[in-house]
């Protein structure tokens, strides 16, 4: 164990803050900030899919529940959950993939710890990781702050993510070149921290888009009304979707954000996410609404239907 932490962990983690001898690590703190922390469990199969790998979507999705909460990532810690057996190929490829996805947006990871499960036992490789980031405490964004006539945006495609995967498996015999969309999201969260109307952020990670909608319902008491025609989903997406009755509203995104912004700074905020590198198709595509708490779609065909919630997980391992 000692062999595989020095050999591979530290050799592709290595940063001032990480010391593999000691029990506990002392980190700087930034004066007049308030410390945001968070932690999440990642297992997806296969490990490895277009456009990442469990090691990009454990780095991603720590840091990205931290950068909708208003806060600038610094740190991390892993924990890793090798299978007997496992190939150090493999392994090797995922951690130089958290040191590449972790240097890209200037976190370290800084404490961490192995284990391994007999054969059998596990999925090859379990991860879980813990955040701490930093934000001003000026910023306060939230369920609360959400208003009837706020105006919901979203960053870019939906379902990528969890089509590609799928895709990976080589499911129901199908085969594509779909990447996941997998990504730091940093950059469209901090474009809108400056903004006073700015109420709330949310990372559409497991349950898709329209589960951040229910979750919007059961907080505010509010109606969520959906534009169909202006939701973004890619061609491909919408096509394995058709075939194999999926929602993509409701499929994994790993790079993604949904806003909720005052109607007087929407476009603003929509323009400022346009400007940002990948995006091109971010878009309005509702509005919040003093009426019985539904999440409501209006469909391009010009009628309406209520969005039940998601009942089971439509594909499983998914993050």
């Amino acid at each position: 164990m000692r062999e595989l932490i020095e050999m591979l962990f530290a050799r592709y983690l290595k940063n001032p803050h990480l010391n593999t001898q000691a029990d506990a690590v002392s980190l700087p703190v930034a004066q007049q900030s308030e410390l945001l922390f968070t932690t999440d469990g990642f297992t997806v199969q296969p490990l490895e899919f277009p456009g990442g790998n469990i090691g990009s979507l454990a780095v991603h999705g720590t840091t990205n529940d931290l950068a909708v909460s208003g806060a600038t990532p610094k740190y991390l810690s892993l924990n890793a959950f090798i299978e007997e057996g496992f190939e150090v190929a493999i392994l090797e490829r995922i951690i130089q993939s958290i040191a590449d996805t972790a240097k890209a947006i200037d976190v370290a990871v800084v404490a961490g710890d192995t284990k391994v499960v007999r054969r059998g036992e596990g999925g090859g490789i379990y991860l879980a990781t813990t955040g701490i980031g930093f934000k001003d405490p000026r910023i306060q964004i939230g369920m609360k702050q959400i208003r009837p006539g706020d105006k919901l945006l979203v960053s870019g495609p939906v379902g990528d993510h969890g089509i590609s995967v799928m895709l990976a498996r080589e499911q129901f015999g199908l085969r594509g070149d779909l990447l996941s969309d997998a990504a730091s999201i940093l950059p469209f969260t901090q474009a809108l921290l400056d903004l006073t109307g700015l109420h709330f952020m949310r990372d559409p990670t497991r349950g898709g888009l329209a589960t951040v909608a229910h979750e919007i319902c059961r907080a505010t008491g509010l109606q969520v009304n959906l534009n169909q025609a202006a939701i973004p989903i890619r061609d491909p997406v919408n096509s394995v979707c058709e075939m194999l009755g999926y929602d993509p509203l409701f499929l994994a995104c790993e790079g993604r954000v949904v806003a909720v912004v005052d109607a007087d700074q929407a476009d603003q905020a929509l323009a400022l996410w346009r400007s940002q590198p990948g995006g091109d198709f971010a878009a309005m595509i509702g509005e919040t609404k003093q009426a019985e708490p539904y999440v409501v779609l209006h469909t391009e065909l010009g009628g309406a239907r209520i969005l039940e919630e998601l009942e089971d997980d439509p594909l499983p391992r998914i993050c």
